[in-house]
């Protein structure tokens, strides 16, 4: 018998309080969480300004020896200038400025030749210091020093430019990290404890959970090849006996309809792939808040896949922990 995947009669309802949930939240939380990552943001804009002599001083070399600036520097036209578009603008090679704005390593190309390198870096600054904006940065055309107001100003300004440019991660991750909050206190009420750091999914012990853990899994068939594939949650149920598979569960939030049946076949195929290397009974759950319509849910559903909503975050006891 499932938790929700048999119940159609419930879903509208279910729907309408996931729906109800995402949105006082997000009224009251999500302002929060973007202002907090402005005020970061900002702060890595005036390090940057400071770097780049006020913007007086772009060059390959500046480029070269601080590669994690370029996307402050795209928002720092008139237009803002989009990723793809420097690209085109400036003539250079997409890999390069992918590389350079790597969210976990900026860095520059390492195989490409000094030459081709330099040019290109230069291209790059050409279009930079024709395209800086006069309306943010008045000092440039006025060729002198900005005073510490004109800094934050400006820097406040560009942080808005890339906020607003990754607006839906900057919600997803607080949303995520509030998920998993919920989902952790539930568990410490029952007694549960967090998995130590580097545990793998099979040496959990009975009464533990971790987040984000890697679980490996056939890529097709029952041998073969395998990857790994990240789970958000692996709970140990408290009376797991050695050799038991942990319950997975995938934490999933949507701020509307549009976009949630986009990856509702990546479920289906993780669900597959587990089913494939660990046996049908492997235990595969989501944990939904939001826009999630019946659609969706039906698809999942003909998947063999059952979901817990985080209103009615008690279910999860209905997995067995």
């Amino acid at each position: 018998m499932g938790i929700n995947l048999d119940k159609p009669h419930l879903w509208k309802k279910d729907i309408n309080q996931s729906v109800d949930l995402y949105n006082t939240w997000f009224m009251y939380f999500a302002p929060k969480a973007y202002r907090e990552t402005r005020v970061s943001t900002a702060k890595s804009v005036k390090e940057a300004l400071k770097e780049t002599n006020y913007l007086n001083s772009i060059s390959p070399a500046l480029l070269q020896r601080h590669p994690e600036v370029l996307p402050i520097l795209r928002m720092s036209t008139c237009p803002p200038i989009a990723r793809d578009r420097l690209v085109g603008l400036a003539g250079v090679t997409k890999s390069l400025v992918q590389n350079m704005e790597d969210s976990e390593n900026p860095h520059i190309s390492p195989r490409m030749q000094r030459a081709r390198l330099i040019t290109e870096l230069q291209r790059i600054s050409d279009i930079i210091n024709k395209m800086a904006d006069p309306d943010i940065f008045t000092w440039i055309p006025e060729k002198r020093t900005p005073d510490e107001t004109e800094i934050i100003r400006s820097s406040t300004i560009v942080a808005d430019r890339l906020c607003g440019a990754v607006a839906d991660p900057i919600i997803r991750n607080a949303q995520e990290k509030r998920q998993l909050a919920a989902i952790t206190k539930l568990l410490q009420s029952k007694g549960y404890v967090s998995a130590k750091n580097g545990v793998s999914y099979d040496e959990m012990i009975p009464g533990t959970f971790s987040f984000h853990t890697n679980v490996p899994v056939y890529v097709a068939g029952e041998q073969g090849e395998t990857v790994n594939i990240p789970v958000d949650v692996a709970i140990m149920p408290l009376s797991a006996q050695s050799g038991d598979m942990p319950l997975l569960l995938e934490e999933k939030s949507a701020g509307d309809f549009t976009n949630v049946n986009k990856c509702r076949k990546e479920e289906a195929v993780k669900m597959q792939q587990l089913r494939n290397t660990y046996g049908s009974n492997v235990s595969y759950s989501l944990f939904l808040c939001g826009y999630f319509d019946s659609g969706y849910l039906g698809y999942e559903a003909a998947e063999g896949i059952d979901w817990i909503w985080e209103h009615r975050i008690n279910d999860l006891e209905k997995l067995g922990i």
